[in-house]
């Protein structure tokens, strides 16, 4: 239950991130009682946010620290890391990797939002891998956001603003997504502009 945004126009990129967490359908805790009510954590030069429950915070960040040769500038590299870590977040850290029977692989039970001087990416339960050219969103405000950032991406905003505008959309609208937000940018590495 978030709001979780990236944004990648005229060589910046942006993520930014609600601050609520939400236990159910009627509890609430704002970030005024969440000491590390921060959403979006850094790893290397790489920004990371995850949609899902709130024990992947920890865990994902415990397993990607474990893993000696992860690669999160690219699809390729996302891919193997997750495959790496999926193990990893069963045996070390008690994933239940089950989801729905017809599935053709074992989830990993959450959405990742990814930002680099490489790109902007989305990785989902079953390891999908996604580049994005322009923005996404994920959680629980996450169309509020999509229709904000569709809305405003060919005027004159920056990446920034765009982003923040899109997550003030999703926490104006969705019940499980409030502020204040978190808001990172970095430069696209000139080698990976498109």
């Amino acid at each position: 239950m978030t709001t979780i945004v990236v944004v990648r126009k005229n060589g910046q990129i942006a993520i930014a991130a609600d601050s609520q967490t939400t236990f159910g359908d009627d509890q609430r805790l704002p970030a005024a009682y969440d000491v590390f009510h921060d959403k979006i954590f850094r790893l290397g030069d790489s920004y990371l946010a995850i949609a899902g429950s709130a024990a992947h915070d920890l865990v994902l960040q415990g397993a990607l620290k474990g893993t000696k040769s992860r690669d999160l500038s690219s699809r390729s590299g996302l891919f193997e890391t997750f495959r790496k870590i999926h193990p990893k977040l069963k045996d070390h850290f008690f994933l239940r990797p089950e989801e729905d029977e017809e599935d053709p692989y074992e989830s990993s039970q959450m959405m990742v939002l990814v930002a680099n001087g490489h790109g902007i990416f989305g990785v989902y339960p079953m390891r999908e891998v996604y580049e994005f050219s322009r923005f996404w969103a994920i959680g629980s405000g996450r169309k509020f956001a999509m229709g904000a950032m569709h809305a405003l991406y060919d005027s004159a905003l920056d990446a920034r603003a765009i982003a923040e505008a899109a997550v003030h959309a999703g926490t104006e609208f969705d019940a499980s997504s409030a502020l204040p937000m978190s808001l990172y940018t970095v430069s696209i590495d000139k080698d990976f502009d498109k």
